[in-house]
């Protein structure tokens, strides 16, 4: 009997959610950016336009000013900052944002800033929506704060219903990140918001690499932002939560009384620290229509980064934290090395990724990716070798790597969210910036020689053809025969689902 009520109440929840659709969009208002005229005379805008002024006189008019971002604290503080400085408005677009005191201290800036007359634009991906939804539900009764979701689920009660009945449409995601404020500054790159992502906890943190920009380049993302915000798949927060499931209260509660304070920095001194580097700048990225599987070849972010990575001459340094070359991805890189172009990859090994069915997708192809002269590194977790007070991209100090760049015969960089893998290209939209600047690329390069080697397991074929992980350390070199830090069934489960057809999925 009792398996009977089981069976009646799987019915009965299968056949309610068969029947809920998506909330009907004809009644939403659109809203776009503001122009350089509503928010010159901002605080930003009387600090950053006679920085730009002064430059562009003298130089194309076409060029962005940009600053890496690769310590984490200093990536948060400067969120921070940005949003305490706003005047017009934040536009925040975001794949996760955690419930946690990183996300609830941005959260309680950026309500601060609506107090102050700003307005708030936040689009969310909704597949981690959940864990700062009571966040999401106060902010969006503010009458200055609109939150909106992307390719929402449905029903609401369960995202895994939610994936059963929409399969196509729910695995496609969100996963650009950017933080502009009155169109003037952004920071776009491969951190999403919470605690693991500015190394504020003793856990889990992943090393990644965000760039500040201002120049024209901000306003092309914040069309971009519109594009999306305008999208057939952002929903506005209150049709899909009923208002009166969200009564008008007070925040969360939250106790952040030991939360420690980020590094500050002055906007002036932010503004004319002597790292700016001056560069044309492109921003790319996928139509939102790739949400919805319904966007044209020349809409997609990989055309772009096809011309972008070109044909080196020289060199090209590739790191993706998921990195799932597919067969076409191993030819190609192969024909690049097959004409003298040396060919360095930087991914997580084993023992450093969060995804580790995505890490058979790659294990599969290291074989044919050596064999092929590329040289491949493996990020080895909290190894002790460089100085442990770093937080940058490929931080010695981190658990996992999650930046994505390139570097191209060190004149081209890319800095995003694009992963080297089937999902960023196929499924989930994704954004970042082309930047050709020498100096930036090179920076990258000397990384790759100078720390890469020593935070990493390089992997090599031996005379007999024999793979192995080579570890390098201050007390010496370590060989490793089988993949470090892995169990036998860990290695045996990652060659089983190497031989799934999966790799779309990745």
């Amino acid at each position: 009997m009792t398996m009977f009520r089981v069976f009646l109440l799987s019915l009965l929840l299968f056949c309610c959610a068969a029947c809920t659709g998506l909330p009907d969009l004809t009644q939403r208002e659109a809203s776009y950016a503001f122009n350089l005229a509503q928010t010159q005379h901002s605080r930003l805008g009387q600090r950053i336009l006679p920085v730009l002024e002064e430059h562009l006189a003298t130089s194309s008019p076409q060029q962005s000013a940009v600053v890496m971002l690769a310590d984490a604290e200093q990536a948060l503080a400067t969120r921070l900052l940005l949003t305490a400085q706003a005047d017009v408005s934040l536009d925040l677009q975001y794949y996760i944002w955690r419930n946690d005191s990183s996300g609830q201290q941005l959260l309680e800036a950026i309500y601060a800033a609506a107090e102050r007359g700003v307005r708030v634009r936040l689009l969310m991906d909704d597949l981690h929506s959940r864990d700062a939804d009571v966040w999401f539900a106060y902010l969006n009764q503010h009458p200055n704060i609109q939150v909106r979701l992307f390719n929402p689920f449905i029903p609401r009660f369960s995202r895994a219903l939610g994936f059963m009945f929409d399969f196509s449409r729910a695995n496609r995601r969100m996963h650009n990140k950017s933080f502009t404020v009155d169109n003037l500054a952004t920071i776009v790159g491969g951190r999403n918001i919470g605690n693991d992502y500015f190394d504020r906890t003793d856990g889990f943190y992943f090393a990644d690499l965000d760039v500040l920009a201002m120049g024209p380049v901000v306003n092309a993302v914040s069309d971009d932002f519109d594009e999306y915000w305008n999208s057939d798949s952002a929903y506005p927060y209150e049709l899909l939560h009923s208002p009166a499931n969200n009564p008008r209260q007070g925040p969360p509660n939250n106790d952040l009384a030991d939360l420690v304070t980020p590094q500050q920095v002055s906007l002036d001194k932010l503004i004319q620290a002597k790292r700016w580097q001056w560069a044309n700048v492109a921003m790319i990225s996928d139509s939102p229509n790739k949400g919805l599987g319904t966007a044209a070849p020349e809409e997609l972010i990989t055309d772009a980064l096809a011309r972008a990575i070109g044909s080196p001459e020289r060199q090209l340094l590739l790191v993706s934290p998921y990195f799932v070359p597919t067969a076409a991805g191993v030819d190609a890189l192969a024909t690049i090395a097959a004409q003298g172009v040396e060919v360095k990859v930087l991914t997580n090994a084993f023992a450093t990724t969060d995804v580790a069915i995505v890490h058979s997708g790659y294990a599969k192809r290291r074989r044919a990716l050596l064999e092929a002269g590329i040289q491949l590194f493996e990020m080895r977790p909290n190894n002790g070798s460089s100085d442990p007070t770093k937080t940058g991209a490929f931080s010695s100090s981190a658990s996992s790597l999650h930046a994505k760049t390139f570097a191209v015969d060190q004149y081209r960089i890319f800095v995003g969210s694009f992963n080297f893998d089937p999902r960023s290209a196929r499924l989930n939209t994704e954004l970042g910036f082309i930047i050709d600047n020498q100096h930036l690329a090179t920076q990258l390069a000397e990384t790759f020689t100078n720390n890469v080697p020593y935070s990493s397991y390089q992997v090599l074929l031996d005379e007999d053809g024999h793979m192995y992980w080579l570890e390098r350390r201050p007390e010496g070199t370590i060989r490793h025969d089988q993949e470090p830090q892995t169990s036998w069934f860990q290695r045996f489960a990652s060659g089983f689902f190497g031989l799934l057809p999966i790799d779309w999925l990745l």
